[in-house]
């Protein structure tokens, strides 16, 4: 017999990201406590708001089974002395199993004689069992930040104000933060009321009808149909915004739609200011009209149907004045040509002891063009280099000292204003691109330059004054830096030497005190860049042949790249029995002395036929790779043809023989077989596990 288990804690206003984590959470601790009680259990449901956390276990059995089995204790030369008398170690194992010392066996196992006895328990009820489970749980939910009140010892995100426990129609009996558990729950705060839950298949559906929309997804396509259709009723299209949903999503328990509006004279502000202003201060969302345009209305999430007129009139109020203060940021900012701006920042510090960004801003000048030659892209130096120099001086206006994240926008956008060339501005905005894992990377060519310079120059910097990412921090986001440096170079497709890049950075350094030498910080560089590589190419290819491109060199991502996607397109099969025979080759290679391979005729009367094979076959090869080129897929067929050969000639050759001048001739065979296809993967590392 099973039954359904609810558990519901009310509280006060959680802020967003506490509903978030407490839900990501709450699925395991439950799971983790009904394994523990032995506890058989169907799926786990979870569903919060602002007001309350919830989950929702189906079929949980009614009673643990009952328990027969055979445990072992510990080894018998411990549980006995010298006069075969229990020790202390045998009186804790029955003691912990609530047997006799007479009830206690032995038993022979492979790794020695071991103390064993049976337990047997009959399987408790579950009614007995869960409120204690039920409040582990609730003590265990992992907060950000925690807080006390009253005079109780128990911290959680907000104050705890009521519980239900409900198994089946139920009342389980628990107690949390000084409240004991009913079957009462609260409504919406201005559209519901107060009544008690039947029973946890009823919980969802009758919270509804007191206006909560206690699941999460629910809630979530209930306000993007009502945004949707607010914004079609005004002749608009909404913008949509993740962000703001989240955010949103756990600010209201049934979510209403008000729209509001601005002065049209806000319009000419640049977009992304407007939209900025409505989703960073107020989370609004902002309405496109038919011509594609930013409308001057705005749309508000909230928590009640009651007096809209009021709250419109109130976001009115505080959204003018934000946009008015946005206005007058801009306007004193374009009195001042951006390219003037370029002085004051020598005045922000990049880093204490790398200098500041105005240090940073002439390195990247410096770097941009010398990258550019490394990748091999030409006819945009000048426009890089004129972006490069643009790009920081943002910072230093009022605009980005009130909205951070407008960095790089604000700089395009006063550039175009006051004349600067369409693709110049457009690197002051690109060079920040990626800003996330979800995030293009940079579209231009000179913004990619830019980007790629200005990560470079971090990444170098950083690591010439040890300043190095650990497994617990990254206060820099210097990780997040490397993967927009190899996200550029991959989807520009640009083959450039991850070595000479970092050269090339370090020399900016000039005059600057660092701790580390250039070979080190190239050399711990090459291994952070692979180490993120390895996670980028993993996404997309197989793990094994991921680590045989990147061991062989992943000094060029987009070669590494390129070499994954021909060496993954092999048949799976093949791959594993081409790793297993080239693993043996290059075992054997170790011992090879220096010297010129020789044909197998010279060195014997009669060369078996497997031999003079591979001897054949391995010259075909060598062709086979050489008219390949950068052609990895041919050069991988001629290594998968080839593979079968070195498996026969293993098979019929004793390559170990005594006579010394042809155990070296066929060692020297094998180096060179490892030798030529390792430049292209260590297909060793493909063997079956």
């Amino acid at each position: 017999m099973t039954r359904d288990l609810l558990l519901e804690i009310g509280v006060e206003e959680l802020p967003s990201s506490f509903v978030a984590g407490a839900l990501k959470a709450l699925p395991k601790l439950v799971k983790d406590e009904l394994t523990g009680l032995r506890l058989e259990h169907g799926g786990i449901w979870v569903g919060g708001t602002a007001r309350r956390l919830a989950v929702i276990v189906s079929g949980v059995a009614e009673a643990q089974p009952d328990l027969d089995e055979e445990v072992l204790g510990p080894p018998a030369r411990v549980a006995f002395d010298a006069d075969g008398k229990p020790t202390r170690a045998a009186e804790a194992f029955a003691n912990k199993l609530g047997v006799e010392l007479s009830a206690l066996g032995r038993k022979e196992t492979p790794k020695g004689d071991y103390l064993c006895a049976r337990r047997q328990e009959q399987g408790a009820s579950a009614v007995k069992l869960l409120p204690t489970a039920l409040t582990k749980v609730c003590g265990a939910i992992p907060f950000r930040k925690s807080m006390r009140w009253s005079d109780g010892d128990v911290a959680f995100g907000r104050p705890v104000r009521w519980l239900i426990a409900l198994f089946g129609d139920e009342a389980l009996p628990m107690e949390f933060a000084g409240i004991g558990s009913s079957r009462t729950t609260q409504g919406h705060r201005f559209l519901g009321k107060e009544f008690e839950v039947r029973a946890p298949g009823a919980y969802v559906s009758e919270l509804r009808e007191q206006h909560v929309l206690v699941d999460s997804r629910e809630r979530a396509e209930s306000m993007l149909d009502k945004l949707r259709a607010a914004a079609k009723e005004i002749g608009g299209e909404l913008i949509e915004d993740q962000f703001l949903v989240g955010e949103n999503l756990s600010l209201v328990e049934e979510p209403h739609i008000v729209v509001g509006g601005f002065d049209e004279s806000f319009l000419a502000l640049p977009p992304r200011v407007v939209l900025d202003v409505a989703k960073d201060h107020q989370r609004y969302f902002g309405v496109r009209g038919p011509d594609g345009k930013l409308m001057a209305r705005y749309l508000a999430v909230v928590n009640t149907a009651e007096n809209p007129d009021n709250v419109r009139r109130g976001n009115d109020r505080v959204m003018r004045a934000r946009l008015a203060d946005a206005k007058f940021f801009y306007d004193e900012d374009l009195k001042q040509p951006l390219d003037q701006r370029k002085k004051q920042l020598d005045a922000i510090v990049f880093h204490k002891r790398l200098g500041s960004v105005g240090d940073k801003v002439r390195r990247i000048e410096a770097l941009v063009p010398r990258l550019a030659e490394l990748a091999g892209v030409s006819g945009v130096r000048e426009v890089a280099v004129a972006g490069a120099a643009l790009a920081k001086c943002d910072l230093v206006t009022l605009m980005v000292g009130e909205f951070p994240e407008l960095q790089g926008e604000m700089g395009m956008a006063y550039a175009l204003e006051q004349g600067k060339p369409a693709e110049v501005a457009r690197v002051i905005a690109e060079h920040y691109l990626p800003r996330g894992a979800d995030d293009a990377t940079a579209p231009s060519d000179p913004g990619a330059l830019v980007a790629l310079a200005d990560r470079l120059d971090t990444l170098v910097g950083c690591f010439a004054v040890g300043l190095i990412p650990t497994g617990a921090a990254d206060p820099l986001a210097l990780r997040r830096a490397t993967i927009g440096a190899l996200r550029t170079l991959l989807e520009k497709g640009w083959a450039l030497r991850l070595p000479e890049a970092f050269q090339a950075a370090y020399a900016g350094y000039t005059g600057v005190k660092l701790d580390q030498a250039e070979d080190a910080v190239c050399a711990k560089l090459a291994d952070f860049f692979r180490d993120r590589l390895r996670g980028l190419l993993a996404d997309r290819f197989p793990q094994d042949v991921v680590d045989a491109t990147l061991t062989a060199d992943a000094g060029d991502p987009h070669d590494a790249e390129l070499r994954c996607a021909a060496l993954a397109a092999m048949d799976a099969p093949l791959r594993a029995t081409a790793g297993e025979v080239f693993k043996r080759a290059a075992n054997i290679a170790k011992d090879a002395s220096p010297g010129e391979i020789l044909p197998p005729s010279e060195l014997q009367q009669t060369v078996q036929p497997e031999e003079q094979a591979l001897f054949d076959a391995f010259g075909v090869l060598n062709a086979a790779l050489e008219a390949a080129g950068a052609d990895y897929g041919q050069a991988i067929s001629a290594i998968a043809a080839f593979a079968p050969t070195l498996a026969a000639f293993f098979d019929a050759v004793f390559v170990m023989t005594d006579d010394l001048p042809l155990r070296e001739n066929r060692l020297r065979l094998m180096r060179e077989i490892e030798t030529r296809c390792s430049a292209i993967a260590n297909f060793n590392l493909l063997a079956k596990k």
